[in-house]
């Protein structure tokens, strides 16, 4: 198939693109580059271009012959949704609008679109299920959970087949340690540790120690990229007109902050010192994933199960490129 990758050179958008082209699709990537790396997309496939061009989308998808969408184009950071929410409400509610419209324009009607968990908000029990309440609390969960809405109403009416994929905590970079994850600001627990064993940090917070947990720290769900991918791929061989896929991705299993900083201290053979700082607001104790589902409807099952299989692809990556795509020529 010929797809389009929106946002294809950030995180989880890049490790998608390289699983396509390995399972012999066409790709192009379409990506404005505000956070996005243009050396994490191989040579002829980037479009420089916004979501708001929705001439120049829909003019890419028709020359394009373009089959189906992977949607990744997002800004995604919790804190800033609550500080600047139109950022989120412009390029993430308005960006997939106009995306929705140049595919529909094009004849384009089969789309795989990059959810998350913040969906959900604060959920009181757990492991997290497709039929748990959404109800986010951030301006970065509500506008996911929009084009959410969005794409139902745009299968309804016009017969678009799509995915909905709920990612729990993405983690981990390619396994051979070609691309990895590259944030400035950096917000993921994993990378931050691994820049203080790095020497580029001096010590890792631990916003709380007094959560009601095993260890008094919050608990996640980990989720390596490339088992996100895998399902991204299998997402798109199940895309049927006016059909959803809503589904969670996790491995079912949570960590605590002190449990990652432990695998981290055991795969770098650093000390990793650590510093406790007041709770952030807002900071659930728990998020686990109940991907079973996943499972049935799309016949996956991650591959990295272990927060330590997880930390070594990663400190493979920050290892050999301790600036980021920066280290590459």
């Amino acid at each position: 198939m010929r797809i389009l990758v929106t946002g294809g050179a950030g995180y989880v958008g890049s490790h998608c693109l390289r699983a396509l082209l390995a399972a012999g699709h066409e790709a192009v990537v379409y990506d404005n580059l505000s956070r996005g790396h243009k050396k994490a997309v191989p040579a002829g496939l980037l479009v420089e271009g916004d979501l708001a061009d929705e001439s120049k989308l829909t003019e890419l998808l028709k020359v394009r012959r373009i089959d189906a969408v992977m949607h990744f184009a997002a800004l995604a950071l919790v804190g800033e949704s609550v500080e600047k929410p139109e950022l989120y409400y412009h390029n993430n509610v308005l960006g997939s609008f106009h995306l929705l419209e140049a595919m529909r324009q094009a004849g384009v009607f089969k789309i795989v679109f990059s959810s998350t968990t913040a969906t959900y908000g604060t959920p009181e029990k757990m492991p997290i299920a497709e039929t748990t309440a959404q109800q986010p609390i951030n301006p970065y969960g509500f506008s996911k959970l929009v084009v959410e809405h969005m794409l139902d109403d745009y299968a309804a009416a016009h017969g678009f087949g799509f995915a909905a994929l709920r990612y729990f905590n993405a983690a981990g970079a390619a396994a051979d340690g070609k691309i990895g994850e590259d944030h400035t600001p950096e917000s993921h627990l994993i990378p931050i540790v691994l820049q203080v064993a790095l020497g580029q940090r001096d010590s890792i917070g631990i916003f709380g120690d007094d959560y009601p947990t095993p260890d008094g720290t919050c608990v996640r769900d980990y989720v390596h990229v490339a088992d996100l991918a895998s399902a991204h791929l299998a997402a798109l061989a199940r895309l049927q007109p006016s059909k959803s896929i809503k589904v969670n991705l996790g491995t079912g299993r949570g960590y605590s902050v002190r449990e990652v900083i432990n695998a981290c201290r055991k795969i770098t053979g650093h000390k990793i010192p650590e510093k406790i700082a007041p709770r952030r607001p807002g900071d659930p104790p728990e998020l686990i994933a109940d991907s079973r589902l996943a499972g049935q409807l799309l016949e996956w099952t991650p591959q990295y199960m272990t927060v330590e299989s997880i930390v070594e692809t990663a400190w493979r990556w920050h290892q050999s490129h301790p600036r980021g795509y920066a280290d590459l020529s």
